[in-house]
């Protein structure tokens, strides 16, 4: 019989100890009782990076677009495997000065993520609104990424179904936003129901979006090929289609969490309220809420819409048609109130923001 050896034993279990502790510490960030509000957020930044929530999460999220006086900022990280391996601003200030500091703020930024997974990164010298609103854009997408890890803990096989559309998309030629309806999971059909258009426009729009319509419904991603003579349109629909699948996404999660419901509850006709993103128009702010039941709009109303001068007048007047074609379409897809087209189209952009998150 083989004698066992008293000092061997204790360097084993030292180095089990060890072990044990750089695994705890691998798995769970460490806190700091006496940290500042920024490191908070850096921890659930480390939390979904390093899968504190317990589940395992790989795609991408988009963060919110954050407004600046130079323009808008708007981060999207991709996630593998609960670290984030790639950050990008899909927004970002341009024209002027701007460009310059962009490009040079925005590498930096994006680099400084990957390294920390976290948005406590450093502002960039000169850049200071940029890097402000890249860190809060990128808490979003973070958080988004938090929600999605949460859902796909308990969701089963649950899927997102219905319409979504994606954020309007700034180009140098106009607009582009896309819808996407989603069925079994799969996407169905894709449109683009913002395009650049006027001029040579026209005709690149004609030629261009029917194929990015077809590309996204085969590939089911965004991951899609630009069309060769419409690179801004092309890029500004991607982004936008990313965002659509995002939308999906946060709604496949919210699905799988009322998923365990009992027959009759499931069945139960509830009605909802639900509020439109605020869409910014040059005489004001438009934003609409609808009250949805029985999978319909049963009321529709501004809480936002420009006032002030000639701007009242023009509100009282097509605001309660809006409201009244809104309930009686049942969609966004309404007529513009003559003598009112910027708040019209501001209405019908928020209105189609609500019924994305009331799910059609």
């Amino acid at each position: 019989m083989r004698k066992s050896h008293p000092l061997r034993r204790v360097v084993l279990a030292t180095a089990a100890t060890v072990s044990g502790i750089v695994l705890l510490l691998s798995l769970k960030p460490s806190s700091d009782p006496g940290s500042t509000q920024t490191a908070g957020a850096g921890a659930s930044a480390q939390e979904a990076a390093q899968g504190g929530t317990g589940a395992t999460v790989t795609g991408t999220m988009t963060g919110d677009a954050v407004q600046t006086q130079y323009g808008n900022v708007q981060v999207r990280i991709t996630v593998v495997e609960n670290k984030i391996t790639k950050a990008e601003a899909v927004q970002a200030p341009k024209g002027g000065t701007s460009d310059q500091k962009t490009a040079d703020a925005v590498p930096k930024l994006n680099a400084a993520v990957v390294a920390t997974q976290s948005p406590n990164i450093d502002t960039v010298s000169g850049a200071t609104y940029t890097s402000e609103a890249y860190k809060k854009s990128l808490q979003s997408a973070i958080d988004k990424a938090n929600a999605s890890a949460g859902s796909s803990q308990g969701s089963g096989s649950a899927q997102a179904a219905g319409a979504f559309t994606g954020d309007a998309v700034e180009t140098q030629y106009g607009n582009v936003q896309v819808r996407i309806t989603v069925a079994g999971g799969k996407i169905t059909k894709s449109e683009a129901v913002q395009a650049p258009k006027g001029g040579t426009s026209d005709q690149k729009t004609a030629d261009s979006v029917p194929k990015l319509n077809a590309a996204a419904v085969a590939a089911g991603t965004a991951d899609i090929d630009s069309v060769s003579g419409a690179t801004y349109t092309s890029e500004g629909y991607k982004k936008s289609l990313q965002s659509a699948l995002d939308k999906a996404k946060a709604a496949s999660g919210s699905a799988a969490g009322s998923s365990g419901s009992s027959g009759s509850d499931a069945g139960a006709a509830q009605a909802k309220t639900v509020t439109g993103e605020v869409q910014q128009t040059q005489y004001g702010p438009v934003q609409v809420r609808i009250t949805v039941a029985n999978g319909k709009i049963t009321k529709a109303e501004a809480v936002q819409a420009p006032s002030g001068g000639t701007s009242s007048q023009k509100t009282e007047l097509s605001v309660p048609k809006l409201n009244a074609a809104a309930v009686a379409a049942g969609s966004a897809d309404i007529d513009s109130v003559s003598g009112a087209t910027y708040t019209s189209d501001g209405y019908k952009k928020s209105l189609q923001s609500a019924l994305d998150q009331a799910g059609g």
